[in-house]
């Protein structure tokens, strides 16, 4: 008896989640709503923060150094955005104020893995890392002239046997070296065959990468689902985990149709995921293959709902003319709005940005996407619950990298050890405030840390840290 009670009495003292008795945190987090997709929890609590990880989460007083008071914020794991194709200074800023605190080019990809990394190490405020991509290996391979995208050999040359075979070692190389996957554009490249394209996969496959895949389009009212089975088909014979990006603005109406293929995908064993970004409008380069003959056809759109982003003025014929032939970015506002709402809501879909700002300007989805999400499909419209909400922006793609990157076990998630990556906001008052036709910062997203360092402190930016890691898979 004198041992059970012994026993008991040790039991209750033991402090709360990782807690030691007297113990001061370099930095803590008092009476916020914590709230975690993996446990579920969603309750007050307290976050006591060591160093650059997660040391206690209680509801017991706790003191720290510093101290960030939450009464009337979410406290939430950072987003994570798997589909960011701004990877510089300027587009860090407004991913960190929209909550971000890793955002990654995993579609398109880069050329030169080690490179990449080194250009950005010391330097970032948030986490950044990197596919190893099929376009861009294909470019210059093939010395197109285009610089993001390709606007001439790329897209339009059928390889060889031995060009299939260099780009193959290409991407088998940045594997090796850390990439996290393999990103296909392969609507940007029509000319690379079904036989190529699976000959990327089997690269990705023998190094257990997902492929990251825009798809490749077509013409046809049912050109979206054909493209959506040349991808299930490539992952299934080669066994590469599949990640389908921007569902919408490539399924348009099909969308319900290629969202339920996947789900039974999925149901049958498939590794094969999807995402979505939260706007009824696509952005892209006017030089591209997307818009070579019968792109009016294959979007259901014309010059009056394309806008050149550099201006901000809609298309006509002679001015889409103009500037296709010099290349640069357009919107395209081509999303129906029920297909927009059905993709945020669907439960296969992560939230990702497509974002790429240049100079001040770009699409709204480079500067206000997590806010957008919490702000208007959350709040104002109640299309889906905020817990899930916060899933798709941290759990889901966090799932998606840890079994290539096992570093990303650390993050996604409130829980003692893990990675103080945190976005602390108001549920109330989160929105954004980036538009068509001029970029601003969202409101609402309070404090942001990465690594336990805030980079937004009080809803404004801090200067002058650089916190943000490589996400990088092991270096073989």
């Amino acid at each position: 008896m004198l041992k059970y009670l012994i026993f008991c009495l040790y039991l209750f003292a033991i402090p709360a989640f990782g807690q030691s008795p007297g113990q001061t945190f370099d930095l803590v987090i008092l009476h916020g709503r914590v709230m975690d997709p993996e446990s579920g929890l969603d309750a007050a609590r307290n976050v006591g923060i060591n160093g650059s990880r997660i040391a206690a989460i209680t509801e017991d007083d706790i003191r720290g150094r510093k101290t960030i008071d939450a009464r009337s914020l979410v406290v939430a794991p950072g987003f994570i955005d798997l589909h960011s194709h701004g990877q510089d200074a300027e587009n860090y800023r407004y991913k960190a104020m929209d909550g971000v605190t890793t955002a990654l080019e995993l579609e398109i990809g880069v050329a030169d893995t080690d490179q990449w990394y080194a250009e950005r190490q010391g330097k970032a405020l948030i986490n950044y890392g990197a596919t190893i991509g099929h376009v861009p290996t294909r470019m210059r391979l093939m010395h197109d002239s285009g610089t993001f995208l390709p606007h001439d050999t790329a897209a339009t040359t059928v390889a060889t046997a031995e060009q299939i075979a260099e780009m193959k070692r290409d991407l088998e190389h940045g594997l090796a070296r850390g990439a996290l996957g393999v990103g296909f554009g392969i609507g940007y490249v029509p000319a690379a065959t079904r036989w190529e394209i699976i000959q990327m996969f089997s690269a990705a496959a023998e190094y257990h990468a997902p492929a990251f895949v825009h798809l490749r389009g077509g013409n046809t009212p049912d050109s979206p689902m054909a493209s959506l089975e040349e991808a299930l088909a490539a992952a299934e014979v080669t066994g590469a985990p599949l990640h389908v990006v921007h569902i919408s603005s490539t399924g348009l109406h099909s969308t319900p149709q290629m969202l339920a293929t996947i789900e039974g995908a999925r149901r049958h064993g498939l590794d094969v995921t999807t995402e979505c970004y939260p706007y009824t409008a696509a952005m892209t380069d006017l030089g591209s293959a997307l818009f070579g003959p019968g792109w009016q056809e294959r979007e259901g759109i014309t010059y009056k709902d394309l806008q050149w982003v550099e201006t901000g003025e809609r298309l006509t014929q002679e001015t889409f003319e103009k500037y296709r032939k010099q290349g640069g970015m357009v919107i395209i506002h081509s999303i129906p709005a029920e297909i927009a709402q059905l993709a945020v809501s669907s439960a296969l879909t992560m939230i990702v940005s497509d974002g790429l700002i240049l100079n001040g300007k770009g699409h709204p989805r480079g500067a206000g996407t997590y806010a957008h999400v919490l702000g208007y499909y959350v709040r104002q419209q109640h299309a889906l619950p905020l817990m899930e909400a916060l899933r798709k922006m941290t759990l889901m793609p966090v799932q998606r990298l840890q079994a290539r990157a096992p570093m990303m076990q650390n993050k996604g998630r409130v829980k003692v050890g893990a990675d103080a990556d945190l976005t602390l906001f108001d549920p109330q008052r989160v929105i954004d405030r980036a538009t068509y036709e001029k970029l601003a910062y969202s409101e609402g997203i309070e404090y942001v840390l990465v690594g336990g360092v805030p980079v937004v402190s009080a809803g404004k930016l801090v200067e002058g840290v650089t916190p943000g890691e490589a996400i990088r898979a092991p270096v073989q």
